[in-house]
């Protein structure tokens, strides 16, 4: 018989998890092939969602708890899931009942097909326009960034393969981003459409930090194309800044009367400054992580564990 984990970062949802988690275990008596367990993750979260995480534990066997020492991020959380995990096939989702649990069969259906990796994709978001917004900007930038194929979907809804999360969780630098781990590891990955509710309760953790937080993470911990970018973009302006001083200097001895321009200096100059340090800030980005990496800053600290 085959083993389903499932993971479920937890942040803000003391209200909205037991539903999950029981949704989670009527589809699960439903589909009785699979033995499962479930892991759940509190990211630090300033309610008492990790007094609900030890309640479930305690009628629950097959249910680990998680509590992290602060903050780390969705992404961490969902690293130290994962590390928990010993399923055949590992499903991570939302804790917030946006994600249906009761879906999850239409992902596993496709794993059997062959795939490695399985991610929902929905045809009617039920997030804010601010939430859609970010998701698009990180569609975009996985595609440039990461290599993901332009008609892959990702999303925090997915099902990997046991070897896929064995690969993940070798990564231990400071900085995880989970969907650039799963696309290093395989090529396999296939997208089913899912519903996707309305939030019930609260209101979605991304802010604009977390966000921008998140899409750095993801281009500079698995791509080095923006130091490219950066490249190809001083070579441009160094080019540019070549010609029109050509340009000058031709104007000028064509037109002795020209006077020397003090604003296309000053434009010039403030161009070429911004650009510099545009680069030297990426470049030190890039330094920053390298040196937190080096003094082994942890993905996440975990401060207490139940039933694990």
């Amino acid at each position: 018989m085959k083993k389903l984990s499932f993971v479920i970062p937890c942040y803000r949802s003391e209200k909205t998890l037991p539903h999950v988690v029981r949704e989670i275990q009527e589809k699960m008596r439903e589909m009785d092939r699979y033995e499962y367990e479930i892991v759940l993750v509190n990211d630090c979260s300033p309610d008492n969602t990790f007094e609900v995480i030890r309640a479930l534990c305690m009628e629950n066997k097959n249910i680990i708890g998680i509590d992290l020492a602060r903050n780390f991020g969705q992404h961490a959380a969902l690293m130290a899931g994962l590390r928990q995990t010993s399923g055949d096939y590992v499903v991570c989702l939302d804790d917030d009942g946006q994600t249906p649990p009761g879906e999850v069969d239409k992902l596993l259906d496709k794993l059997d097909e062959g795939y490695d990796a399985v991610y929902a994709r929905y045809d009617h978001k039920k997030h804010s326009a601010f939430r859609n917004f970010g998701s698009g900007i990180n569609e975009q930038m996985t595609k440039i960034m990461l290599g993901k194929p332009k008609e892959l979907q990702v999303s925090s809804y997915f099902a990997v393969r046991r070897f896929v999360v064995d690969d993940m969780v070798r990564y231990e630098n400071s900085y995880p981003y989970v969907i650039g781990l799963v696309l290093r590891s395989t090529s396999k990955i296939a997208n089913v459409s899912v519903n996707h509710r309305e939030r019930e309760e609260g209101a979605s953790g991304y802010t604009l930090k977390k966000l921008i937080g998140l899409w750095f993470n993801g281009f500079t911990a698995f791509s080095v194309k923006p130091l490219r970018i950066a490249t190809a973009l001083g070579a441009v302006s160094a080019v540019m800044g070549f010609v029109y001083g050509i340009y000058t200097i031709i104007k000028r001895l064509l037109n002795p009367d020209v006077p020397l321009g003090f604003s296309s200096t000053m434009a010039a100059i403030v161009f070429f400054g911004g650009m510099i340090m545009l680069m030297l800030g990426l470049i030190g980005e890039y330094i920053g992580r390298i040196y937190i990496s080096l003094n082994n800053s942890p993905q996440y600290v975990i401060r207490e564990k139940i039933n694990g």
